[in-house]
């Protein structure tokens, strides 16, 4: 059986900030998220139609790209299929086409979101910009809180007491890796 979350990255590591996407993933890697088994992470150069077979049996997707310099104010996070116009990316192939094709395969769509992270440089041999290394510090919290977040979901509604909460993720740039504790009623 297959992760039920799945964070799907996307950009070339050899064209600057367009290393986003798998920045992201190796930082997720190693802060242990997958290491439950409900998380899976997937990296390639670009959307294509293959991806929407691995949205099939899935509780939620994320797709993190770099968007082009000015499509975003740093970072932004938002449900896709409430997105009225999604900010233009650097790949061919957008994240509601990848849905479109799922759905035209007769997939059930699980919940999807967009993680896009502001670039400034996409030069060929170019390393992450300054600018590029701030938006994906301040975007590994909010994709371990989206994480935290699906998970609440699929929880049962018995196994969700309301004396069970997470921690919030360290502010922007204070480094490390968000780790969520659960609170027992007595600690309170």
């Amino acid at each position: 059986m297959r992760p039920p979350l799945l964070v799907l990255a996307v950009g070339n590591p050899s064209r600057g900030d367009d290393a986003l996407g798998p920045e992201l993933l190796q930082q997720l890697e190693a802060c242990g998220l997958p290491a439950q088994g409900d998380v899976e992470l997937l990296s390639d150069f670009q959307l294509q139609v293959e991806h929407a077979l691995d949205l099939a049996d899935r509780h939620a997707v994320l797709f993190a790209d770099a968007a082009h310099p000015g499509a975003v104010d740093g970072v932004a996070l938002y449900p896709l299929l409430a997105a009225l116009q999604a900010p233009r990316h650097s790949h061919a192939l957008s994240a509601p086409e990848v849905l479109q094709v799922a759905q035209s395969l007769g997939l059930a769509l699980p919940a999807a979101w967009q993680l896009a992270l502001e670039g400034q440089c996409f030069a060929l041999g170019a390393g992450l910009s300054p600018a590029a290394r701030e938006h994906l510090a301040q975007a590994l919290p909010q994709v371990q809180a989206w994480v935290q977040a699906r998970r609440a979901e699929m929880a049962p509604a018995t196994a969700r007491p309301e004396s069970l909460r997470a921690t919030p993720p360290p502010a922007p740039g204070a480094g490390g890796c968000a780790r969520t504790v659960p609170v027992r009623a007595e600690d309170g």
